[in-house]
């Protein structure tokens, strides 16, 4: 079975070689290239010549500091957080083809969401927040449990597994929802869009952003948990609480991932993947590029749905979804071949 934990120092060291330490510059001008690029996309006139106007009555400028500044940061925080989140679940399931959206988190997340709007409407976004948070705690939790009763004898057993789960659970939700009336509401927490994301309905997002910081200082514990207990034990740490806090980690940034703009596939599985084949398994040097990278994929597919049908826009879980297929597809015909 492949697993997210071995050393790999050989790899390593000739990824380093391979993979020098500029490289790191240029991703990070693209990102910020980039993120410029998506605060001038839109269908309102927002130009540089529209902003320093003298004619302008300041539409401009409310356009920029209300709706497409707001909108980039949430992209920024979204796809930083979620892939470091799906490198902390890869982690903890000792498995590089697990993330949120193919184990059971998101889906449970949604359950929660819609949960909290049957039974208390009026309840305020945080708390549906906190309750999606706790389901999808016991979903993650339920997949672990399930996993370490499984015989692993192939390493697509895992999201295999992952897959059925979330889809028992995503069909549970699904019919509550046409029960009741919801499906459309479930539809959009379904599929991630950013483009009701303004002032003031993004704000929680800053909370994944430092979980996200978070996960970085403790990268070397989950490293050392998804060794197994008894190995996370000899070396002095307490395997439960590093387990505990890579859950709280992972469902936390899903629930608020998915109250705030929708669910975001893939992501968290092929961004980890990537930067594993790019500089190897260090996974404290790994988790800035995979936050990097993250955010600048995040960014490129969301300028690409806005620029495909402009001026309408197609929402960037959409967009995603074919990227990370096509991504999923390439890493298990690569693991294919490194089996063979």
């Amino acid at each position: 079975m492949i697993t997210a934990t071995a050393p790999a120092d050989a790899r390593t060291t000739t990824a380093r070689r391979r993979f020098p330490a500029f490289p790191a510059v240029l991703a990070t001008v693209a990102v910020v290239v980039l993120s410029v690029v998506s605060l001038f996309i839109g269908v309102s006139d927002v130009s540089l010549a529209a902003l320093f106007s003298d004619s302008d009555d300041g539409t401009a400028g409310r356009i920029m500091l209300v709706s497409r500044i707001p909108r980039t940061l949430a992209i920024l925080l979204t796809g930083m957080a979620v892939g470091v989140a799906g490198l902390i679940l890869q982690l903890m399931a000792r498995n590089k083809f697990v993330e949120s959206s193919t184990v059971g988190t998101v889906e449970s997340a949604m359950l929660g969401i819609l949960v909290v709007t049957l039974l208390v409407p009026a309840a305020p976004l945080l708390a549906k927040m906190g309750v999606a948070a706790l389901f999808a705690v016991a979903g993650t939790a339920l997949f672990l449990a399930v996993l370490r009763r499984v015989p692993l004898r192939n390493t697509l057993i895992v999201p295999l597994v992952g897959i059925m789960l979330g889809g028992i659970i995503g069909a549970v939700t699904t019919f509550f929802a046409y029960r009741f009336d919801l499906l459309q509401s479930l539809n959009s927490w379904m599929v991630g869009d950013f483009s009701g994301v303004i002032a003031g309905r993004y704000e929680f997002l800053w909370l994944v952003g430092a979980l996200t910081a978070v996960g970085y200082f403790a990268a070397d514990r989950f490293t050392v948990a998804g060794m197994g207990s008894e190995f996370t034990t000899n070396l002095g740490l307490n395997y439960r609480a590093v387990m505990s806090l890579g859950l709280v980690i992972v469902s936390l940034i899903s629930a608020v991932v998915v109250v705030t703009v929708g669910a975001v596939p893939f992501l968290g599985l092929v961004v980890p993947n990537l930067v594993s084949i790019l500089i190897g398994d260090n996974v404290r040097r790994a988790v800035p590029w995979v936050a990097l990278l993250g955010a600048g994929l995040v960014l490129l597919c969301d300028i690409l749905g806005r620029l495909i049908r402009f001026p309408y826009e197609i929402p960037v879980g959409t967009v995603l979804s074919v990227v990370g297929a096509a991504g999923f597809l390439y890493l298990l015909l690569r693991s294919r071949r490194r089996v063979a």
